[in-house]
């Protein structure tokens, strides 16, 4: 059952020889690399905007001037990212980037909070893709967290198939999206131009406001670059492009930033002249379309196509986590699980982990995007900042020709950057001092990890002085519950292993079964020492335990290998078999758990 449900969700599996077919081109892998930079404009201008309503509706006028500054900092993270690319072909990012040119320590801080990111990347997006939904139907605010819990499990149901199917699922909505924005931008300019946008909805440019700083302006800026996360995804994302996977890469990376600067600067500027304000439960987004289409077709199809790629955005984490995942395993500082390819040729572990703890994010901030976004944003900042830095230097050291214009561009890309970061903590210090536990926390995950593989691979590792430990004999425990075909056939079985010793053991509850037994044994298998454990209590797996416990202490100072045989027989409908071997089935799983000794089934098959 549970192998046709898996195949029936995740598909057949593939052969290792089928690995390049799962690479992408260039139009999926803007759908599914992009699509959490590009989900972003549906909350990054209004992340502006709360700041600024707290002056006055008046001062919305600056989101113009911060939505500039926004698009210089995307045009060098752009640029930036591109000479990642060509400089780290082999994916890595900002983790690679940061280990190999400013140290150990900052590497695992990008890449730690890189990982963090991506768990926040599905949260956030799912969040507020149902944000989205209850926008167009409130009557199913109360659903969010259901809501968003299940869109995750959906996502990973589908990254668990593989990379081109989830991405050809995904290119759909998120070219759907595109075009839904264009149409909504190009019609809203067609309207302001035909002067049908009253000029008095908005404050005009320059109007002075009291109570503006320069404090509140850069906290703005700050707030608004959340619309850039996901920018890194493509230097990760490198090894799942096809040939030329850097050329491509760069080029899908640069549509992505010119799709990323049109959208956002057509939301802002309509927010603008439109004179949209901030609501709880609707978005800026719902906002502009109502006032340009009003409640018909086309505001559904906008409401519908944005939740999809708020959901949908997600799956950049899935396409990131994993490669990630990958090169820090390699590097021995998360567990070498996620190195693992799984049935479709993914990294099956690190999606299902990713899942896993979105789910659990979710759960906690009980599906509030907003308390989400400047913990996701600060979180993606910090390693920008590193792999700026961490590239800057390369350029200094190495000096390779025309390296000034790119040492200026990383150096442009870093001090903004890090502005951005200060900025974060500086106003918005409630909503992300957890990055300051949780990275010192990772950083000791990730050392206690590769201390313990450290420690293993010293002991493993056959050119130390340490002599091999000779295995001097074989104890062989045999549970039994009667004189049987069954048990017999095991007795020769554990004969046939030259054993040293054969202990059967007979677990009676009462001390008259006990005695019969005994005296039944002594006649039809005098060789075979018997051990009987009484039990009082009626339990067979606490006695038996024990008795291994203390058979194998004695034997691990002789250097004895303990192995414990379990009689099973097999009927011949394999449904008979939890019907009549539920106790052999129950000691087997229990003791399977145990790592110091060989547990083995020795299966007798009925005829009949």
């Amino acid at each position: 059952m549970y192998s046709s449900l898996k195949k029936f969700l995740i598909g057949r599996p593939l052969k290792s020889t089928e690995l390049g077919e799962q690479k992408l081109n260039k139009t999926k892998a803007l759908a599914i690399l992009s699509s959490d930079a590009l989900s972003s404009v549906a909350y990054g201008p209004e992340q502006i905007l709360i700041v600024l309503i707290t002056v006055s509706a008046a001062a919305f006028w600056y989101s113009m001037p911060i939505a500039i500054g926004v698009l210089v900092l995307l045009v060098a993270l752009i640029l930036s990212y591109r000479q990642i690319i060509f400089a780290y072909p082999h994916g890595g990012g900002a983790y690679v980037v940061s280990k190999e040119n400013l140290g150990l320590y900052p590497g695992l801080i990008a890449g730690g909070s890189l990982l963090v990111d991506y768990i926040l990347t599905v949260a956030v997006s799912v969040s507020a893709g149902s944000d989205a939904i209850t926008s167009a139907f409130p009557s199913l605010h109360s659903y969010n967290v259901i809501i968003a819990v299940f869109f995750v499990i959906f996502i990973t149901t589908l990254n668990l198939r593989g990379v081109t199917e989830s991405a050809s699922i995904l290119a759909y909505p998120v070219y759907l999206f595109v075009l839904a924005l264009f149409i909504l931008i190009g019609v809203g300019i067609f309207d302001i131009i035909m002067g049908n946008v009253p000029p008095e909805l908005h404050a005009p440019i320059g109007t002075p406001v009291a109570g503006i700083s320069l404090f509140l302006l850069l906290r703005a800026f700050a707030s608004g670059s959340s619309a850039l996360t996901g920018v890194e995804a493509i230097s990760n994302a490198i090894p799942n492009f096809k040939s030329s996977a850097p050329n491509n890469a760069a080029k899908t990376l640069v549509a992505m930033g010119t799709l990323l600067a049109l959208l956002f600067t057509g939301i802002v500027f309509l927010a603008y002249y439109y004179g949209i304000s901030p609501q709880e439960n609707v978005t800026v987004v719902s906002e502009i379309s109502e006032q340009i289409f009003g409640r018909n077709f086309m505001y559904y199809f906008i409401q519908g196509t944005t939740a999809l790629i708020l959901i949908l955005a997600a799956n950049t984490g899935y396409s990131a986590f994993p490669l990630l995942a990958v090169n820090l395993a390699k590097d021995k500082y998360i567990p070498r699980m996620f190195t693992v390819r799984g049935d479709r040729l993914g990294y099956s572990n690190g999606i299902i982990i990713l899942g896993l703890l979105s789910i659990l994010l979710i759960l906690a901030f009980k599906g509030q995007t907003e308390h989400l976004i400047p913990l996701y944003a600060v979180g993606v900042f910090i390693p920008f900042t590193l792999s700026q830095t961490g590239m800057m230097l390369k350029w200094i050291r190495q000096k390779p020709k025309g390296w000034l214009p790119k040492f200026l561009i990383n150096s442009t890309g870093a001090l903004i950057s890090f502005i951005v970061t200060v900025m974060f903590f500086l106003t918005k210090f409630l909503q992300v001092w957890p990055v300051l536990i949780f990275i010192p926390l990772i950083l000791w995950l990730f050392f206690r990890i590769r201390k313990h593989y450290d420690a293993v691979a010293d002991q493993l590792r056959i050119t130390t002085c340490e002599p091999s430990v000779p295995i001097e004999g074989n104890v062989i425990i045999v549970p039994v519950a009667g004189i049987t075909h069954v048990v017999d056939y095991s007795l020769n079985y554990a004969k046939s292993l030259s054993a040293h010793q054969i202990i059967a053991v007979y677990v009676p509850f009462e001390r008259e079964d006990e005695a019969i037994f005994e005296a039944k044994w002594k006649k039809w298998q005098p060789g075979v020492r018997l051990v009987t454990l009484h039990s009082p209590y009626r339990s067979i797996l606490q006695p038996l335990t024990k008795f291994i416990d203390t058979v194998q202490r004695k034997a691990s100072e002789s250097n004895y290998q303990v192995t414990v045989i379990i009689p099973q027989f097999i009927p011949k409908k394999g449904w008979h078999n939890i019907l009549h071997n539920q106790t052999s089935l129950f000691i087997r799983a229990h003791l399977l758990r145990r790592r110091d000794v060989i547990i083995t089934t020795v299966p007798y098959h009925l005829k009949k």
